[in-house]
């Protein structure tokens, strides 16, 4: 699903209110994207089999499918497509579960138009970048981590990461054996620094640490108050 130079982005747009839905679609295709409106999650995913996006906007509370739900049966598909929610649920625990699944920003409603294009161009901007014909592969103690294709292997053994998760060890592996601030990583990664981002880095360190667990070299060690140490013990 590799957006092509010069080429209109694909957006997939899922949205069951038919009036913010027109407002948004007719927004945004004057700013340059081609918008696919579904009005149910289980249209959107049929849709998502089917053709090639570049970006989803989903909202969270629709007929026959969620958009948690479809964010998930989306992720088994596509690790590295941006996923932005649009939701009139603000209670923290919503949001920390849309950025905990993968998603890579959620406006809760009403929101502006302005900061959701913005959010849109930086991401399909750094999907594009990371997009390369030159193998991003790194050897972290017994395992091999190949940046470009998103894999961790040790062994025989290979676990597929998501973008935001490579992202995230990337940045840990280019200050290996410095102190990291929290608000340096989530700056970096998150492109935001609040209490949401924090609990969602929280989440992403602890799946790291456990991908990581089978060589007892590499350590991610809390510093308590200032933020977090990457090493690998020779």
């Amino acid at each position: 699903m590799k957006m092509e130079i010069n080429s209109r982005p694909r957006i997939m747009y899922v949205e069951d209110d038919d009036v913010l839905a027109f407002i948004t679609k007719d927004t945004l295709e004057e700013k340059g994207f081609d918008l696919y409106h579904y009005p149910d999650g289980m249209k959107a995913f049929e849709a998502f089999k089917n053709q090639g996006f570049d970006l989803c906007i989903l909202d969270i509370m629709m007929p026959k499918m969620d958009g948690f739900t479809l964010a998930e049966k989306i992720r088994q598909i596509d690790y590295e497509i941006p996923i932005i929610f649009l939701s009139a649920k603000s209670l923290r625990e919503d949001k920390l579960k849309g950025l905990t699944l993968g998603a890579d920003d959620y406006l809760t409603k009403p929101f502006s138009m302005e900061e959701l294009i913005l959010k849109m161009q930086i991401f399909l901007k750094r999907k594009k970048i990371t997009k390369t014909d030159i193998e991003q592969i790194y050897e972290l103690g017994k395992y091999i981590f190949n940046y470009t294709y998103l894999t961790l292997i040790i062994g025989e053994t290979q676990k597929r990461l998501t973008q935001k998760e490579a992202d995230l060890l990337l940045f840990l592996l280019d200050n290996k054996s410095k102190l990291l601030k929290r608000s340096e990583v989530l700056n970096k990664i998150w492109r935001q620094d609040d209490y949401f981002a924090g609990r969602s880095m929280d989440v992403f360190l602890s799946r790291l640490r456990k991908y990581l667990s089978e060589d007892d070299r590499i350590e991610i060690e809390n510093i308590h108050g200032v933020g977090f140490k990457f090493t690998i013990n020779e």
